[in-house]
């Protein structure tokens, strides 16, 4: 008896050393299970949504670019594309390699891909593959379980539907590089471009707009469920110009096959209806990347395609800086309207002589027939008389060889030259650097654009400038009503005499360029021609008859004309320039002349609905 007792009291304390045990694991799972529910419930709930939800930050849509009525010249398409997380796998090489078996990279793709990797944080999506095929897409979701990273997302790219027509308005977007994003960690989202060029670049940060994000359900290999939550960020403003898209496709026609630039402008605003520069360049090539072959194609072309000829060419002027001689001239009372000039075809002075176009000279004309005639020994004696500094000063007063306010990179300013100009480079002004600034050569140079503002100056005598921006986000710019500028301070008398004189020019049969009348006799355009040289001719070459005609075209003269209309009530100017086209009268004023008509039948300045513009592509209207 005394030895059953004793195991079974043996037998209780072990059972109660086991219950012990069993409590004390029970007590300890049960405390580490309310840690885990109850004390950091939160945190582990947090960490299974974030193996289960993907989110990542989205590109916002670029702001769109549009025409005075609407129309969209710079706009998005839906782009489908591949990206890498890197944080969502642990070989992000590896996964390239998969990748590149189903859907090949090049090897600068690879590198490319790769350099990104390195630049960013690793939860920031790097664009793997851009503009993806329908097949493309379910070959990479068929093998997403091998492809742990890789995301198939929706996104925009620019598109410009009228291809080449606005290039050098509009301009064209690239990736960013790395002093971009190091501005601007937005830049490093994938599908982010940013404006290079145009009005892309002047308008950047207004049209890029601010990031959105997306949720996305995943299994436990990546796959994705389901989209959770897509919050699209907000789209960049819209940018409204001043240009009628139907108007620009009309210019365009006009210039043709030749290298030249148009500027229409409204003359009471400043408006810039129409700007084209002749050949020009998709933009769209820029999104995608231009290949070598492309780019030295447009580099070696002659005729300089990337270049806006509007805004950054420099031409002499010629004969249409003839009105702001007559200007200064009267301005400074170097001469009186009724001052008769004798031209006998020439101007000597010392032992240099300054030819006249006409061979046998104009006889004795006043500032009208000087004008009418587009004299050149006229011009040359009232530079003389006027002196270079007054000349250059009403130059800049009409616009000429002034810094640029175009809203528009790259516009160049020109130059209207000066006596302490010379004397900055080291050297004299003389006297015949004056005469021969009388008619718009020697050193001075100016842009289609200037020109064109020139005009408008003139036809009007208020002190507009050139803007392409019409609203912002909707909201009207400043500069759309006539009221918004100053007046010039020019004696309405003066300017009266030199737009009869322009007048004369096209209305007069025996005016320099008759064939710029309007055809309809109820509006009558006012102009002036001119022809630029661009290699100086020898009295040896004179002597032999010399005709421009006989060179090589990259020493031919340029071509200019300059216009507005109608004559009575000025609304619309316009300058044209025709590169190496010999004489203004023959080459660029049929141009201008055909240019008004459009500007005239479309009148975009009075109208609420577009003009009829054609997508380059597709041939219908656009919308």
């Amino acid at each position: 008896m005394r030895k059953e007792g004793k195991r079974t009291s043996v037998f209780t304390r072990r059972a109660l050393l086991m219950m012990g045990g069993q409590l004390t694991v029970l007590g300890a799972l049960g405390a580490r299970l309310y840690q885990v529910q109850v004390v950091e419930g939160a945190r582990y709930a947090t960490l299974a949504d974030e193996n289960r939800i993907s989110a990542r930050l989205i590109a916002p849509p670029r702001g769109r670019i549009l025409d005075r009525f609407g129309v969209v010249l710079g706009g998005n398409r839906t782009n489908w594309r591949a990206l890498l997380i890197a944080e969502q796998t642990e070989d992000a090489t590896a996964t390239l390699d998969t990748f590149s078996r189903i859907v090949p990279l090049a090897e600068h793709e690879r590198a490319r891909i790769e350099r990104d990797m390195h630049r960013h944080r690793r939860f920031i999506p790097v664009m793997v593959r851009e503009f993806l095929s329908w097949e493309d897409m379910a070959r990479i979701e068929v093998n997403a379980p091998d492809l742990p990273g890789i995301v198939v997302d929706v996104g925009t790219s620019r598109e410009y539907p009228f291809k080449d027509q606005f290039a050098h308005l509009i301009g064209y977007v690239a990736p960013p590089n790395e002093a971009d994003v190091a501005d601007d960690q937005m830049l490093a989202l994938p599908g982010i471009r940013v404006g290079r060029a145009g009005l892309e670049k002047y308008h950047d940060l207004s049209l890029r707009g601010r990031p959105g994000a997306v949720q996305l359900e995943v299994n436990a290999v990546g796959r994705v469920i389901r989209e959770l939550d897509r919050q699209e960020g907000t789209q960049g403003q819209d940018v409204g110009l001043t240009i009628d898209a139907g108007l620009q496709q009309a210019v365009l026609s006009h210039l043709g096959e030749e290298s030249a630039s148009a500027v229409v402008l409204d003359c009471r605003n400043g408006e810039v209806l129409a700007m084209a520069s002749n050949p020009s360049f998709d933009p769209s090539l820029f999104n995608s990347g231009v290949s070598q072959a492309q780019w030295v194609e447009w580099t070696s072309n002659r005729r300089a395609p990337l270049i806006n000829k509007a805004t950054s060419g420099l031409y002499a002027p010629g004969s249409t800086f003839k009105m702001a001689v007559a200007l200064a001239g009267l301005s400074a009372r170097a001469i009186t309207p009724g001052d008769h000039i004798n031209c006998p075809g020439y101007l000597d002075l010392g032992d240099t002589r300054f030819h006249c176009w006409k061979k046998y000279g104009h006889g004795g004309l006043d500032l009208l027939g000087g004008l009418k005639n587009s004299c050149d020994v006229y011009f040359y004696e009232v530079a003389r008389r006027t002196g270079i500094d007054k000349v250059a000063a009403m130059a800049h007063r009409l616009g000429l060889g002034v810094a640029p306010t175009i809203d528009l990179p790259g516009a160049r300013s020109g130059l209207i030259p000066t006596r302490e100009w010379r004397m900055a480079q080291g050297k004299a002004w003389n006297i015949g650097d004056t005469i021969v600034s009388g008619i718009g050569q020697g050193f001075i140079q100016i842009t289609p654009l200037q020109l064109a503002t020139y005009t408008a100056r003139v036809a009007t005598g208020l002190a507009i400038e050139p803007h392409l921006t019409r609203s912002l986000g909707g909201v009207l710019q400043h500069g759309a009503k006539p009221e918004d500028w100053t007046s010039l301070g020019l004696p309405e008398r003066d300017l009266h005499l030199v737009r009869e004189g322009m007048w004369l020019v096209v209305n007069d049969p025996s005016g320099t360029a008759p064939i710029a009348k309007l055809p309809d006799p109820r509006v009558q355009l006012a102009g002036k021609t001119g022809s630029s040289q661009v290699r100086r001719v020898s009295r040896e070459m004179r002597e032999r008859g010399f005709k421009s005609e006989s060179l090589p075209w990259e020493f031919r003269p340029h071509a200019l004309f300059v216009a507005y209309a109608p004559y009575d009530a000025p609304r619309y100017a316009v300058s044209v320039v025709v590169e190496h086209g010999n004489a203004g009268a023959a080459a660029a004023a049929p141009l201008a002349r055909d240019i008004m008509t459009d500007v005239l039948s479309r009148d975009p300045a009075n109208r609420t609905e577009p003009s009829g513009a054609k997508l380059a592509e597709r041939g219908g209207p656009a919308s």
